[in-house]
Formats: structure tokens, sequence, C-alpha cells
């Protein structure tokens, strides 16, 4: 600790305040035995794996440090110095921390975890930030001695690469969003929305009126990524923000992904185009839901199937070969190796989601670019969807070979998320491409993106058939029971991805009425698994 900070050690207790400031007290609960010169001694020059004592020591060492307020000495006692010098002088002085308590609990391992109790001042207002976080020491790399492993979530543990802790007036007011019925959409309520609602709020606040009132938050690291709120210091006047969710159908999302790690889900209405929900179960919080890219695996049969009906080289009753397997510069096979008799419709082969029976059409295409120009002139696949908030559109390249069969399957090079296919799905279930919208255009003037043309009646006829038989009698089937109803149909997908043979993510999209939805689970196995279920729990909802 420099000159301005002075210490004290009582029963046990360290107590450590910066002079005259009133910042920064440091209390240690002591283990009843031990003392200043042994957490002296574990400080010291070693070898080998760090000891708990070690660990314990320059936990408390660093801690004391940054309770004082003693910038520098705390990053010395770091793995990086220039990095943790930065973020503790900020604390203070970005942060507008005015006191601290600093906890250590008991190490396990080379981990301490720590309690902070701290109070932000910010123009006459104080309110208190209490967190638990941790730690972990390691042995520096030249000096041998144990230093805390230096991380942005010491500091708080929401914190992420080169993220900030900061105070103040935000540059953007309070939103208060609410659902296509006027129900009011909180992150407390509604968690999947969390991101969302930070990034209306970006978007919209100073649009939609309003007042910025003092709050601390976490700086994104990338310049278009919102901030996220952690405390309110003063409230400010927020506006309303009508979305197009709904509140039903966003609580069943919520619920359904929830079953599931790593799942997401999103749910549109094919007759405008609407987004009624938008969920995630992540560890990361990334919104995998809207800016995922992902193989879609078999769902992408859908733009396939149309594809090949449009230019008339197939329909959903006339046969279509299914062999166990297929060469196209390389083999490909159905799950488990499994064919169909001959004479076979196709529709039973998209139902029973048959690979060779969509490979087999590649050389009487013999069009490289016909499935880019159907997923974009007829699904609207990439032609930057603008939502209402970022959002990541599909990709189909052109593709030969090997690439090309993987493509015809929603492999290889193929990359969608959940909102586009769900936009795919509801693009079928009406022939029109709608592109997916959150709030109105009307509210900034954005431009919507319009595919090149509509789907051929015929072609959209067969292709919400194949999806029906799907639904009651193909792989969509035990998914697809709970959903009330007749008028339903589905297509599942599962995409190895990484070589994962053994655990392919989980993809399934189907649409009941007036309701289309599509989810995805890493890792999940094959489509009506795990992603199956979760479409079924939203479409009821609908």
């Amino acid at each position: 600790m420099n000159g301005a900070a002075k210490g004290a050690i009582i029963g046990g207790v360290f107590l450590a305040m910066v002079g005259g400031a009133g910042y920064g007290v440091y209390a240690l609960v002591g283990d009843g035995g031990g003392g200043d010169a042994d957490d002296v001694s574990a400080l010291s020059e070693g070898s080998g794996p760090i000891k708990e004592k070690e660990a314990e020591a320059a936990a408390k060492a660093f801690l004391a440090a940054w309770a004082a307020g003693d910038e520098r000495g705390a990053a010395d006692l770091t793995n990086n110095a220039a990095a943790a010098q930065s973020a503790v002088g900020e604390f203070r002085t970005k942060a507008f921390v005015s006191k601290a308590v600093i906890t250590p609990g008991r190490a396990n391992g080379t981990t301490v975890p720590f309690k902070v109790e701290a109070e932000i001042t910010y123009e006459g207002t104080t309110k208190p930030l209490a967190y638990d976080s941790q730690l972990t020491v390691v042995r520096g790399l030249t000096s041998g001695k144990p230093l805390v492993d230096w991380q942005p979530s010491v500091i708080h543990p929401q914190l992420q690469k080169d993220e900030k802790l900061r105070a103040g007036a935000p540059a953007s007011p309070p939103v208060k969003a609410v659902d296509r019925n006027g129900e009011e959409l909180t992150a407390e309520k509604y968690p999947s929305l969390r991101q969302v609602l930070d990034e209306l709020r970006q978007g919209y606040g100073s649009k939609a009126g309003g007042r910025a009132g003092a709050e601390v938050w976490i700086e994104p690291a990338a310049k278009d990524a919102p901030r996220r709120t952690l405390l309110t210091l003063v409230e400010g006047q927020p506006s309303t923000l009508k979305t197009y969710l709904d509140a039903k159908v966003q609580a069943a999302a919520e619920q359904a992904v929830a079953k599931f790690p790593e799942a997401s889900v999103v749910a549109v209405k094919p007759s405008n185009g609407h987004i009624l929900a938008i969920a995630n179960n992540r560890k990361d919080g990334f919104n995998a839901a809207m800016r995922g890219n992902r193989a879609p695996g078999s769902t992408m049969k859908i733009v396939t199937a149309a594809m090949l009906m449009d230019r008339g080289l197939v329909a959903a009753d006339k046969p279509a070969e299914c062999p166990k397997t297929v060469t196209w510069d390389r083999e490909f096979h159905n799950l488990k190796n499994f064919d169909l008799p001959p004479g076979t419709s196709f529709a039973t082969s998209f139902a029973r989601s048959c690979n060779t029976a969509f490979i087999k059409q590649i050389k009487p295409v013999g069009d490289d670019s016909a499935l880019p120009k159907e997923a974009t002139e007829v699904f609207g696949i990439g032609l930057d969807w603008k939502t209402g908030i970022k959002s990541t559109d599909g990709k189909v390249p052109p593709a030969t070979g090997a690439a090309a069969a993987a493509a015809y399957i929603g492999q290889g090079q193929i990359t969608m998320n959940p909102l586009n296919v769900a936009s795919i799905t509801a693009t079928a279930r009406t022939g029109v491409f709608r592109q997916p919208l959150l709030v109105s255009p009307e509210l900034d003037g954005r431009t919507i993106a319009t595919a090149e043309r509509r789907m051929k009646p015929s072609v959209q006829q067969q292709l919400v058939g194949m999806m029906k038989l799907t639904a009651t009698s193909g792989t969509a089937r035990e998914a697809m029971a709970p959903v009330n109803g007749s008028d339903k149909g589905a297509k599942t997908g599962s995409a190895e991805v990484g070589g994962a043979d053994a655990s392919p993510d989980s993809w399934f999209t189907g649409f009941s009425g007036d309701v289309a939805a599509a989810a995805m689970v890493e890792g999940g196995g094959h489509g009506g698994e795990a992603a199956g279920p979760i479409v079924a729990t939203v479409l009821n909802a609908g």
C-alpha cells in the first residue's frame, strides 16, 4: 500500500482506508491463526503449483490494495499490471464508487471468492451495489510469485473481455417496452429479453421521448453493442415503446428453452412478419435466436424442395428415389442408412427427411446458383433484414461438388439462426416473404427488405402439404402431437457441426395457424428430441 493508505490488524480483521477520503474499507475475516509474517512469506518467490496458503495471501493483499484505492499496489499483485491498474483506478473515478467493503472467503485451491459491498455516489445520490465475485491466483511466469490472474470479472462478475464498469447519466433515456397488447415487458419477468430491451433502448430511447436519469452500467467492448444496466441511481422519465412481441407467447418461449441448455427459439406471424417471441437459454448470454450462424440441417430442405418444385424437377405426389446412400464427390447417407421402397413419393421422402432423395437431384438441376437464388428471390435470405435490433441474415452461397450436396440438406457452408428458419417457414406458409419485424419501421423510417418474387401457388400448396405430412406421419409426428388443431406442419433438422456426429445440433421448425416458429439446441441431438418440444410449446401458446 502507498503512503496515503493507513491500516491496522485488529483481532484478525484488517481495516484500510484512504487518508481523509472515506474510501475503501477492507474487511477480512481472519482464520484465527497465522499472522502477518506468514502472509508475507506466502507472497515470496516459489515454484510448482500454487498452494492454498499462497492463493489466500495473494488475494488478501490484492483486495486490501484495491479497497484502499491503491491502484498501483493492486496492479503489481496481478499478472497484468497495466489493465489492473486502469480498472482499479476507474472503479473510483469512472464507476463513482465512494466506499467499498471487500470481504474475502477461504480459498478453494487457487480460487478465492470474495464479496463486494460498495456505495456509488453520483451528483449527490448514493446507492449500494453489492455482489459476489472470485479471483484465481497463478504463479508469475518470470517472478515465480503468486499473482492474481487478471480478468475484468475480478472487478465485477458480469464484466467480459474489454468491458468497463461505468456510472453516470446514460445517453439513451429509459424505455418502457410493451407487447402488442400493451403489457409491459421487463427483463425480470422475461430474462431472455434483457439484451433485446437494452438494444431497443439504445436504438429508440431518444426517438420515443423520455428523459435520462443516472445509473451504473457495463460498457460493452463493441461500439454497436448495448449497455447493460446494473443499478438505477436516479429514475429517468421512460418513454413507451410498442413492440410486436406477444407476452403470452414470450412467456411460453422462456419456459420452453429453460428445459434445454444452449437453446434458442423465435416465433413470427406469417401474415405480417411480426416477431412474437425471442428466447435464449445460453451460458454466454448471446442472442443466438437472432444473431446465430449455424448450419440448419434438414430444415433447409424446405428451401431445397421449393427450388426443385419451382423448376419442375419433382412434385409432391411423384416418385423420388431414396436409396441408403448416394455419391456426389463423396458418399452421403440417410440417418442410420435407411432407404424407402421404389415408387415412394417425394412428399414421403420429405416427411421422412431422406437426404439422398434431395442430393440425387443436383445433376438434373445443373445450376450451382439455383439454391442461393431460390433462398434470396423467394425466401428473402440475405437481404439485409432490419428487424429493429441487430440480427444476422442467413447465408446460402453457391457451391459445387460435395459442398453442393451438403448445402441441399442444410450443411456445409450454409448458416442460419432460428429467426431465419422461422421466416422460411412463414414464407412457405403464405407463399410470400414478409421481413420479420420487432418494432414498426415508422419509428425510424428504416427500409424493409422485400423479396424479388412470391412463391408459385402450386409450389406453396405442395410445400404446405408436405410439411403437414411431416407433422402427422413423418419425423415431426411425435413432437407435433401435442400441438392443438389440425392446421399444422413442421420440418425436423439435425446438423453435424465440427464432426459432432454423436451430438448434432437439434433444429425444428413448424407452423400452426398464423404462427411459425423455429428452435435450435446446440448439441441437442436430432431435431424432434430437443428443438421439437420447444417449438410445440410456443405454437400452442400462439
